[in-house]
């Protein structure tokens, strides 16, 4: 069998659980670029510990290198990019310059791009950069919402509950309403679903509506949880009755919790679908349907109330390890959107501002080590 060669940037927890799902399938040679931690991977390898993979100890890919550089020295059939989307830090372009410029451009077909990421618009900068190489065909940009449990609980630890799907579908340059795939978009989806093993993947002919919808859920519950720094489980579960756990809803001021806070989510979630419908999002099951607000509530009651919880937004454990954030592609875009349209949503603007002080004294902390760590190094 011809095994397709996949490149797969970025080792966190999302990149480890789809990498390792297209590993099993035997249909894939990979490469992954672990930028943070090559060494630990390198030497001891990826232990996941996985309610839908199983445990697996010391896994390593086919090759594992330290940068994408390292990694521009084959033609690969498609790049997952499964990097935080962090634009004001580094663009996507500059994180896939190697593949985006010579040599790899005179010796290479520029691959399928698959894209791993939260936010909205994320595909244009990266369709913009392959368009301006001149090439003939047009660029080959697959968007995806992610929908994984998965947290790095150490630079080569991966936790990982009972969830793995991925919604895909192709990108249409400012086209948010073609509802049937051609001929050739359609192969391309289907190629990609056969590389995974053990993961449910859903093919779209529009994928907007999807990102948008998985997006709202970001906008709503990670604004919470990084806002006042609590897991979702203390809005959700309660108290235990026999055997302990950490977080939880007590009962003091529940009724209040219930009334403001969940209100406030509801709100949020609200403000998305009324800018979602200006997108032209229809009300619909292929849409953004209005009854999509009461499931995701349902949804995550159930999701983070049982005992065995333990998942908590990406973005909550960033600011908690003092990385940037997704702040722009996730809640400035939707606010961007919104002015576009002439569409009010205060809550989702308020939380942009609060999270944008935070991204910004998490780049002045960043910022200031680097420059402690030359001060060391040149005295």
């Amino acid at each position: 069998m011809v095994q397709q060669e996949i490149l797969v940037v970025g080792f966190g927890a999302v990149g480890a659980i789809y990498a390792y799902s297209l590993h099993r399938s035997d249909k894939v040679r990979l490469t992954v670029v672990a930028r943070g931690n090559y060494e630990l991977i390198r030497e001891h390898g990826m232990y996941i510990k996985s309610r839908r993979f199983g445990d697996v100890e010391a896994w390593k890919p086919d090759r594992v290198v330290d940068s994408v550089s390292t990694a521009a020295d084959r033609q690969y059939s498609h790049v997952i990019l499964a990097t935080k989307c962090v634009p004001e830090v580094i663009k996507t372009p500059d994180v896939l310059k190697p593949l985006l410029s010579a040599p790899y451009c005179d010796q290479f077909e520029q691959p399928i791009y698959v894209l791993l990421q939260n936010g909205l618009n994320i595909e244009v900068d990266l369709y913009k950069a392959i368009k301006s190489l001149g090439k003939p065909d047009e660029p080959r940009i697959i968007n995806t919402s992610v929908y994984v449990f998965a947290n790095l609980i150490s630079p080569n630890v991966v936790e990982h509950g009972p969830f793995a799907r991925l919604d895909v579908g192709v990108y249409r340059v400012d086209d948010y309403t073609t509802m049937v795939n051609s001929p050739p978009e359609q192969q391309i989806l289907e190629q990609l679903k056969e590389l995974f093993h053990n993961v449910e993947i859903n093919i779209y002919p529009e994928i907007q509506r999807r990102k948008f919808a998985k997006n709202m859920l970001n906008i709503a519950y990670a604004a919470c949880a990084c806002l006042t720094r609590c897991s979702l489980t203390s809005l959700f579960r309660p108290p235990p009755t026999e055997t302990p756990y950490e977080t939880y809803l007590d009962p003091a001021t529940a009724d209040r919790v219930n009334l403001y806070t969940r209100k406030w989510i509801e709100d949020i979630l609200n403000e998305c679908v009324h800018l979602g419908r200006a997108m032209g999002f229809p009300d619909s099951e292929d849409g953004l349907p209005w009854g999509i607000v009461e499931h995701s509530m349902k949804t995550s009651e159930k999701n983070y109330s049982g005992p065995d919880a333990n998942h908590n937004p990406s973005t909550l454990l960033d600011i908690e390890k003092g990385t940037p954030i997704e702040v722009e592609v996730i809640w400035g875009e939707a606010v961007r959107l919104a002015k576009e349209r002439n569409i009010e949503v205060p809550r989702i603007e308020m939380a942009y501002a609060m999270l944008l002080l935070v991204q910004n004294q998490i780049l002045r902390r960043i910022k200031l080590s680097k420059k402690k760590t030359q001060a060391y190094y040149h005295t």
